[in-house]
């Protein structure tokens, strides 16, 4: 046998657990819950709609149209006495919401333009006292989220042109002390007078290191429970945001978010935004969902209403039709979680107590679809909402269905596999030993957990790998010792390698340069490698680890 699987049929250890875990941190495991959300992108652009002195204004997202069209800020407050938001309905909203299968709402307080939607006494630029409208809409939505049992949280950008931030299209613009002292009030105001708070959702600007510490506790303090984005910056977030629409190629590390939009090209009303082919619409959408909770992922889906407060029929139309594929499909993604199997090529794997979800991206050609390394045995199969189980059979740990001609659901297939116990599984990866009683890793046998890391801005914001693992198959039990060929960025860093449930803190030095070890290991297990750092300065810290190769060498004496 070479020294990885031919076949992860060839294992029959009871592998590991196939799900991904919430976090260990009670109020993010609590907001990792929620699963799945409404984003509410309305504000003064909302009245312009994209369009400026009669043209539409195809450059940049349409609730930054006062930085792309120039308009200057006795042109832009004009457009606040037209301001009137009769038909801003928070019960609609709520019920929008709930229909569509979400649990939260996230609204903005303030964006870019600086003004704000709440009401606070840092600033007359605001809802209350320049429109017709006249009242807090945060506080009546606020109210009727807590009233329908939705949690509620603020999206509120650290950017403020009309507190002097020049246009930037980066929007990468310091906060002047000045600025500070009032976004600090601001945020008190918001943690103070909206009742519970679950998600607070901050937003470009280039903060410095003090300053993003001091917002996120004033959120803290003022709100335990509630969660920061990582736009917050300098990794002082509780959930790191991702780029917009992005479903990472791989799982990540910690707890993180995709904000997503309908149209991809804006997030507030466009007028002229072009509005046709609703199924196709539902599908993508319905499909970046799926794809972010198979990975373990919040999603975050944005409307942008009018000026009026009035929702746009065709996004209404499009979070009722998801709602009604949820419903088709109760337990494929609500209240689901993500699995370690990792994309397939036919689309993504959910788990919900003792049943895996086979949700079909992508139609194989052929009449089978294969999972690779599932260990649990299995039930039965059935495609999710027929009554008639389908064909299936094991090929080791290699489950293969016979799929029906045509699928039963036309925006996503959904096959249901029901198992006799937890999900288990065999990673893709995982490595024999050879005869000579060694595992040789690779690079890129090596799992990578994930993350990204900033320098206090958007555009410094880089991938990182928060830790390694190896899997590695035992047929026998005993100590084995680790030899590591690579670099590290610093040979004073302490790591932490751990073999399962056993693990030795080394240096840097010392993991390139020294075996590690003994550490027990037990028989017929497929045992995780893995290797962190023992005090990060924060979450999302490279590793700081180049491995070239490694060697694992087993005793087959165990200490007693």
């Amino acid at each position: 046998m070479n020294r990885k699987t031919k076949s992860l049929s060839e294992l029959n250890q009871n592998g590991i657990s196939g799900i991904i875990e919430l976090s260990n941190e009670e109020n993010i495991a609590a907001w990792q819950r929620l699963q799945y959300g409404m984003f509410i992108h309305w504000g003064l652009y909302s009245e312009i709609g994209g369009v400026w002195n009669e043209k539409p204004v195809k450059k940049g997202y349409s609730e930054q149209i006062q930085m792309w069209a120039n308009i200057s800020k006795e042109e832009y407050m004009k457009v606040a006495k037209n301001f009137t938001a009769e038909k801003f309905n928070p019960v609609e909203i709520c019920t929008l919401a709930k229909e569509a299968g979400m649990e939260y709402i996230v609204i903005t307080s303030k964006h870019h333009d600086g003004f704000t939607m709440f009401d606070t006494a840092t600033t007359d630029y605001g809802i209350i006292q320049r429109t017709p409208y006249g009242k807090d809409p945060l506080k009546l939505l606020a109210n009727e989220c807590h009233r329908q049992g939705l949690k509620f949280g603020v999206y509120f950008s650290l950017i403020d042109w009309n507190e002097g931030h020049d246009f930037d299209e980066n929007n990468n613009n310091p906060i002047p002390e000045s600025m500070e002292v009032m976004i600090a009030a601001q945020l008190r105001e918001l943690m103070t007078n909206y009742g519970p708070i679950a998600e607070v959702w901050f937003d470009m600007s280039c903060p410095t290191q003090a300053q993003s510490v001091k917002f996120a506790e004033i959120i803290h303090e003022l709100q335990p429970k509630a969660i920061v984005s990582g736009r917050v910056w300098n990794n002082n977030g509780d959930f790191r945001t991702l780029a917009d629409n992005q479903v990472p190629s791989n799982t990540l590390d910690g707890a993180w978010q995709t904000p997503a939009s309908i149209y991809h090209a804006t997030w507030g009303y466009r007028s002229w935004q072009d509005r046709s082919d609703i199924s196709g619409k539902v599908r993508d959408l319905v499909k970046g969902l799926t794809s972010v909770r198979a990975r373990g992922g919040n999603y975050l889906l944005n409307i942008g209403p009018r000026g009026d407060g009035s929702m746009v029929e065709f996004e209404s139309d499009v979070l009722r039709e998801m709602g009604k594929w949820l419903d088709r499909h109760p337990g494929a993604i609500l209240g689901a979680s993500g699995t370690k199997f990792g994309g397939q090529s036919w689309g993504e794997v959910t788990v919900n107590d003792k049943s895996i979800f086979l949700n079909i991206l992508k139609w194989p050609v052929g009449k089978e679809l294969t999972l690779p390394g599932l260990v649990t045995g299995v039930q039965k199969v059935i495609e999710d909402g027929a009554s008639d189980e389908l064909d299936w059979r094991m090929e080791g740990n290699n489950l293969i269905v016979t799929l029906p001609d045509i699928p039963l659901d036309t925006v996503l297939p959904v096959i249901r596999v029901e198992l006799s116990g937890e999900l288990r599984l065999i990673p893709e990866r995982t490595i024999v030993v050879n005869e000579n009683n060694t595992w040789t890793i690779q690079s890129q046998d090596i799992y990578r957990g994930r993350s990204y890391s900033d320098k206090g801005n958007y555009s410094s914001l880089i991938e990182t790998t928060v830790k390694k693992t190896a899997y590695l198959s035992t047929k026998e039990g005993g100590t084995v010792l680790l030899r590591i060929q690579g670099e590290v960025s610093n040979q004073d860093t302490l790591y932490k390698v751990e073999f399962g449930t056993e693990f030795q803190v080394v240096t840097g030095r010392q993991l390139i340069e020294t075996e590690v070890g003994p550490i027990i290991v037990l028989a017929n297990e497929i045992v995780p490698l893995t290797i962190t750092l023992v005090e990060p300065k924060h979450a999302n810290e490279d590793i700081g680890l180049a491995i070239n190769t490694a060697f694992v060498k087993l005793k087959k004496e165990v200490l007693a």
